[in-house]
């Protein structure tokens, strides 16, 4: 694994338990040219704070954390 998926697992293995409190959870399911692609799953799919909890807490998480990461973005 290299270090950027190593930093971005840590940061996600970090809010983790705040999104499963919640019902929610987070799969990392690519990361490719500074875009780290995501997967919500249970509560947070299709939840109304969704875009919140993703740009304004894991996106700016990793952007700030990890070196090269320029987005996240979430897939189906």
């Amino acid at each position: 694994m290299d270090q950027t998926k190593e930093q971005v697992m840590s940061i996600i293995e970090k809010v983790r338990p705040y999104l499963q409190r919640d019902g929610g959870d987070i799969e990392v399911v690519n990361i490719e040219d500074g875009i780290v692609y995501v997967r919500m799953l249970g509560a947070c799919d299709g939840c109304i704070a969704l875009d919140v909890t993703l740009k304004q807490g894991i996106e700016t998480l990793l952007l700030e954390n990890v070196p090269g990461v320029i987005a996240v973005v979430t897939v189906d």
